[in-house]
């Protein structure tokens, strides 16, 4: 089962926009039915990083709004996915503005280093 960009979950938020909550709702728990038992005993975290919270979502995602640093690796793709279309209305000039962790290596840098 595919979670991102999964069809019955963008059709249920197709559903809240146009105002039907109640068809939202629905397919919204269509999709966490299906979810559940796709996932009962199988990893469902996309995350590369060894962790000890890998696939407890519930005490990844409290952890990260306890210390308001990050956001869970597994958010990162899709928040760069919004980001870069708010990037575009100064043609992405804020990539020249941002300077990254240390340990976080920009496409680029990786390139020089090897």
């Amino acid at each position: 089962m595919k979670i991102e960009g999964h069809p019955k979950e963008l059709a249920a938020m197709e559903a809240f926009h146009r105002g039907d909550r109640a068809e939202g709702l629905r397919l919204q728990e269509e999709f966490a039915a299906a979810f559940r038992a796709e996932y009962r005993d199988k990893d469902h975290c996309p995350c590369k990083k060894a962790c000890r919270y890998h696939g407890n979502c519930k005490e990844c995602v409290a952890i990260h709004r306890a210390h308001q640093e990050h956001v869970p690796n597994c958010m990162r793709p899709m928040l760069n996915r919004k980001f870069k279309l708010l990037s575009a209305l100064t043609e992405h000039t804020l990539h020249d503005e941002i300077q990254p962790p240390k340990e976080v290596l920009r496409r680029d840098a990786q390139e020089r280093a090897r």
